[in-house]
């Protein structure tokens, strides 16, 4: 018998150890450095970006990943089989065996199984590999074996989904996705910010995958102490809030989320799952509203200056 009910509270414990994040901001705003704001022991980074010179001196795991294949393989062994997956799935029961069996003995299910949070860095980079395994595919040929890029693209856009969707089942894990945020125009040469992923059905439909969607930017402060963007600070915050004065992607599925916090996971963690969190240092402005005779340039220019995306 497949169906189950839950209780109340057997339903809440899972939703704090099972959530599913994604962190996207600019190249350099220092993402990975996130890692050092979560508990190493509980922590595994799947380095697919060869970017781990940024955390010299972090004591965790980190697995570096260089294909797809070894990506999907982690996937699967991570979130166990897909009992809707057919057979010649490799998300299938009998392919979560096979590859159970093939590490068998080797300390990787000892260590997934150790690890309460996952870290991906990044989704980026994940579906640049998922892009260069996808023109090998049959799908990226047509019938006289030219390239066919339309059936890459649309390879691509399937198996990101797929296999993020897979792991928004992990069972009593944290997956935590980092990647790339980038400003461009949209088809009314609006400029709206979003994820930079191959193709345009992964970041279409991200936000219905994950938990919450957070931007990290650089921000300074005006003097009425309310938070303005800023490249040229040095000044990091997570915005997380969908419909925010920035203009920037996010989504709290949790609605506990101030619109911008610190720059620290394990309190974002804490605070999404209502436990009691260390007030900030300074007072925090959670408005858009700019005093009369404030700076024009700081926080009522922007607030009108930046669309709202379109998938926020």
């Amino acid at each position: 018998m497949a169906l189950v009910f839950e209780k109340a509270d057997e339903r809440n414990a899972k939703a704090e150890f099972r959530q599913s994040i994604a962190v996207f901001g600019p190249p350099g705003v220092g993402k990975t450095s996130l890692i050092r704001t979560l508990p190493d022991t509980e922590t595994l980074v799947l380095d697919l970006e060869a970017g781990m010179k940024s955390v010299q001196g972090w004591n965790g795991v980190s697995m570096p990943i260089r294909a797809y294949t070894d990506f999907r393989d982690f996937a699967v062994l991570l979130g166990g089989p897909d009992p809707s997956a057919p057979n010649t799935s490799y998300f299938s029961t009998g392919y979560h065996a096979h590859i159970s069996a093939q590490y068998k003995g080797t300390g990787i299910l000892e260590l997934l199984a150790s690890k309460r949070i996952i870290f991906i860095d990044s989704i980026t980079d994940l579906t640049r590999q998922i892009f260069a395994w996808a023109k090998q595919q049959p799908e990226s040929f047509n019938v006289k074996g030219e390239v066919d890029t339309r059936g890459t693209f649309g390879l691509v856009g399937r198996e990101t989904i797929q296999v993020l969707k897979h792991l928004q089942h992990t069972p009593d894990k944290t997956v935590i996705f980092v990647g790339v945020l980038e400003q461009v125009k949209d088809d009314a040469k609006q400029k709206v910010w979003q994820p930079q992923m191959e193709g345009s059905k992964g970041p279409r439909e991200l936000p219905g995958i994950v938990d919450q969607v957070i931007t990290m930017h650089h921000f300074a402060k005006g003097s009425e102490g309310v938070w303005f963007l800023d490249p040229d600070s040095p000044h990091r915050r997570l915005v997380c809030r969908a419909g925010n004065r920035f203009g920037l992607p996010a989504k709290d599925r949790s609605t506990r989320l101030a619109e911008t916090e610190p720059p620290d996971l394990g309190r974002l963690l804490a605070k999404m799952n209502g436990k009691p969190v260390s007030e900030e240092a300074t007072t925090i402005v959670e408005t858009a509203e700019v005093p009369t005779g404030a700076n024009p340039n700081t926080p009522a220019a922007i607030t009108h200056a930046v669309t709202t995306p379109a998938w926020a």
